[in-house]
């Protein structure tokens, strides 16, 4: 069995090991839920301080030239771009994940119809995250489209002639599953439909390359694994065979060729900057700028790839470690094996008492998360839900997240009356 002294010789073995100063993380706490909230680096406070009392404090409006302001969605984007394999001016940081969803989705439904009127359907994962089928859905009945929901071994299936696009989540958010981005896109293209990729769950976390892939259109979420705080701007990306094809839906003026002509009629920027719309969240998006930061700080010593290998063991051995220690608890592996197949999470299901498990953890200083039953997906039980960011993980903290895991199981935690007390966030 694997023992704690084992894991000890991992970390210290790993060259990865020095980017976890780089962030602000309580002693003894040991965080799996990079996947939904990213840990703060230790450099955003004192950047973000400095864009509000130097920057708005003492610049005022003359900091959307001196300090760079204007440029910051077009600059965090090029950083982002070096994350998901996109180009310089190929990525834009802004809005949210969701609106972003909706500029792309549009432009892309644009894009079909121009090219074959006759494609009214929309194919999406059924257990896709909510708001990317809630905005699928809101577009097709605005377009008089159908959205079309399949199980993830349908997808290939579903590639009909009457298909205009495809939009999945390339890891999905309750199983941790993992979609060949590449052998779809191109399965996808040549049944003449177009691809919509969500990146919220992958950015950051897997390897990407969205041009060596082929895919058309892509956005993703600022504040899970690219670190950049609550409600941190997301972003997006389009093909350049795409980008000047169609104007997005949310004509703002900040996407206007020339913003500041204040001119009546609205004429779109070339490139991405089209997919900007209303003023920027400055001090959110130098935060996310911070962020990005620290996935850049790995570039040396391998990027993204080296933070895929660690994720992959780090995943490994919580599997096997839990399989070790916990049997006999009702725990089943719901995330897959294959690491072709898997993100950067490990989701694990339980017929009853997942969420009071998940609280019990928490109060012993072991964060991850809950998500209830799906009966679309045809997971018995509800799931406990753990993220390894490996920028911040280790093999110590992982050993010590089972021990507690077991702990709350043998001993019965869960049952406990204040582990099972709801509050809105779950």
């Amino acid at each position: 069995m694997t023992t704690l002294h084992d894991c000890r010789a991992l970390d210290a073995q790993d060259p990865l090991r020095s980017l976890r100063s780089l962030f602000t993380i309580d002693q003894g706490l040991i965080y799996l839920d990079g996947n939904s909230l990213g840990v703060m680096p230790a450099a955003t406070p004192a950047r973000v301080a400095k864009a509000v009392t130097e920057e708005w404090g003492q610049g005022l409006i003359r900091s959307w030239n001196s300090a760079g302001w204007f440029t910051l969605p077009q600059r965090a984007g090029d950083k982002i771009a070096r994350i998901v394999g996109a180009q310089p001016e190929e990525v834009v940081a802004t809005d949210s994940t969701s609106v972003n969803l909706y500029k792309v989705l549009h432009a892309a439904l644009a894009i079909a119809a121009a090219r074959d009127g006759s494609r009214k359907v929309v194919v999406s994962e059924r257990t896709n995250f909510p708001t990317d089928l809630y905005i699928a859905q809101g577009l097709c009945k605005e377009r008089g489209l159908t959205l079309r929901l399949v199980d993830a071994d349908e997808i290939s299936s579903a590639l009909q002639s009457d298909v205009a696009v495809l939009m999945l989540t390339h890891v999905n958010y309750r199983t941790g599953a993992m979609h060949d981005m590449k052998a779809i896109t191109s399965a996808a293209h040549a049944a003449g439909i177009l691809t919509v990729w969500d990146l919220a769950h992958s950015a950051g976390a897997v390897p990407v390359d969205l041009h060596e892939a082929d895919a058309d259109f892509a956005i993703g979420c600022g504040y899970k694994y690219l670190n950049g705080g609550p409600g941190a701007p997301a972003f997006a990306w389009v093909h350049p065979r795409h980008v000047d094809s169609f104007e997005q839906p949310l004509s703002g003026w900040w996407g206007h060729a020339a913003p500041f002509e204040f001119t009546p009629g609205y004429r779109p920027a070339s490139g991405i900057s089209r997919y900007l719309c209303g003023t920027q969240p400055i001090l959110s998006m130098t935060a996310l700028d911070c962020g990005l930061d620290t996935l850049l700080a790995a570039e040396p010593m391998g990027g993204m790839a080296a933070l895929r290998t660690k994720s992959l063991a780090l995943t490994d051995l919580f599997i096997k470690l839990v399989e070790e220690r916990c049997a006999g608890h009702g725990l089943s592996l719901v995330t897959p094996r294959d690491h072709a197949h898997r993100g950067s999470q490990v989701c694990i299901s339980r017929e009853d008492g997942a969420f009071a498990i998940v609280q019990a953890l928490i109060a012993r200083g072991v964060i991850g998360d809950y998500r209830a039953a799906d009966t679309a997906s045809g997971i018995k039980g509800d799931i406990l839900r753990f993220g390894f960011t490996p920028l911040y993980i280790g093999y110590e903290d992982t050993w010590h997240a089972v021990e507690h895991l077991r702990q709350v199981l043998v001993e019965r935690e869960w049952e406990r009356p204040e582990f099972n007390q709801r509050n809105a966030v779950t």
